[in-house]
């Protein structure tokens, strides 16, 4: 099977769903980070902010729970 092959893409968007979900839990965890920093140091800023990298990540997460759903 040459380049372009129906294996070939399926094995792309595989690992293009892979990265996505890898960069969704990574957003979410920094957002925890952030969070955690902002409350022990005060700063509530930061804090706001890893709130909202949080939720993001895990909006995210639950969307390609969805497109996961559907590709079955």
């Amino acid at each position: 099977m040459g380049a372009g092959s129906g294996t070939d893409l399926l094995r792309l968007g595989f690992a293009m769903g892979l990265s996505d979900k890898i960069d969704n839990q990574a957003e979410e965890t920094a957002g925890k980070v952030k969070e955690g920093a902002g409350k022990a140091t005060g700063n509530e800023r930061l804090e706001a902010e890893g709130k909202v990298d949080k939720a993001s990540g895990s909006l995210k997460q639950a969307g390609e729970k969805v497109k996961d759903a559907f590709k079955d």
